[in-house]
């Protein structure tokens, strides 16, 4: 399948790339950013950086710095580190290198690969929601928009009610609902069932040293973040999760509804059922004896 990845790199960001671009029913053919967990500069250059590392040839083009209605953003540094990537600094200072917006890119390719072009967002959903503003036809050119966000029975994980990707732009998020595109959701009532091990990051280390090597070492400071919420068995990759649901929806357990998202007050951001809209399929179980492995196996293959 032809994919474009909507991404704010951050740790566990940087894996679900570098499955995209090792999985043979994949083909990514670009990358997105937004703001998220850093500032989106900076989420450009780590996407470039990445497909750099990866060598693999596809154009990034950079996105919203902010969510709609706003001026700024606080990155969640604190989660994955200063520039994006744990305690890595010094980020190449390559960036994008399409001179299109990301809203724009994404539009001119929903309608070059009509019918045929899944979008993975794994950040906050302004990109998408610029784009569904910018062409009447986004929607109807789109085949699937598989996202990483939400919490539709699970509990949030940035406030009690919501899940940051959604809370960072739940306008954003609410029109992406709201719209005809095909949507499905994967929010942490599946991300959170299974979890990543310092010892798998090793692993991975061993079995493919450049590229495995480098998510270990970003990871070592998201594992240090989960401990100290009280998370000992590991950290959620959660983006991957959205990338192997793509691929591989028979692994995963829907269910179907209509979304809406909260956009003011204590639960700003959660999202929660609306049965005159559209139905969502929300992800809500995994193969967990299947998950890791496969990564695994797959990130041996950058060998």
């Amino acid at each position: 399948m032809k994919m474009i990845i909507d991404t704010d790199p951050g740790v566990d960001d940087a894996l679900a790339i570098a499955l995209a671009c090792v999985m043979d029913e994949i083909k990514l053919i670009g990358l997105t950013t937004v703001f998220g967990n850093t500032y989106v500069e900076q989420s450009a250059r780590n996407a470039r950086y990445m497909l750099d590392m990866l060598k693999h040839k596809a154009p990034v083009a950079k996105g919203a710095a902010f969510a709609l209605g706003r001026d700024s953003h606080d990155p969640s540094d604190y989660v994955h580190g200063p520039e994006g990537f744990g305690a890595l600094t010094d980020i190449p200072q390559i960036g994008f290198d399409d001179p299109r917006s990301a809203a724009q890119f994404l539009v001119d390719a929903a309608a070059e690969h009509k019918g045929e072009l899944v979008i993975c967002p794994i950040g906050p959903l302004t990109n998408i929601a610029l784009a569904l503003e910018l062409d009447p036809n986004f929607a109807a050119n789109v085949k699937d928009v598989i996202l990483m966000g939400g919490a539709y029975q699970h509990a949030g994980n940035i406030t009690p009610h919501a899940e940051a990707n959604i809370y960072n732009d739940a306008a954003a998020a609410d029109a992406v609902f709201a719209s005809d595109l095909n949507v499905t959701m994967v929010g942490l009532d599946a991300t959170m069932q299974t979890l990543l091990t310092w010892d798998d990051f090793v692993q991975m280390g061993k079995d493919a040293p450049r590229v495995g090597g480098f998510i270990r070492d970003i990871s070592d400071f998201y594992l240090r973040f989960y401990r100290s919420i009280g998370i000992e068995g590991g950290c959620a990759m959660h983006d991957s999760m959205a990338v192997l649901v793509a691929a591989f929806p028979e692994r995963f357990t829907f269910e179907n509804s209509g979304l809406q998202v909260i956009l003011e007050g204590d639960e700003l951001g959660r999202t929660c059922a609306d049965p005159s809209r559209k139905k969502t399929r929300i992800a809500m179980g995994v193969d967990t004896s299947w998950a890791v492995p496969y990564v695994k196996s797959e990130i041996a293959r950058l060998s």
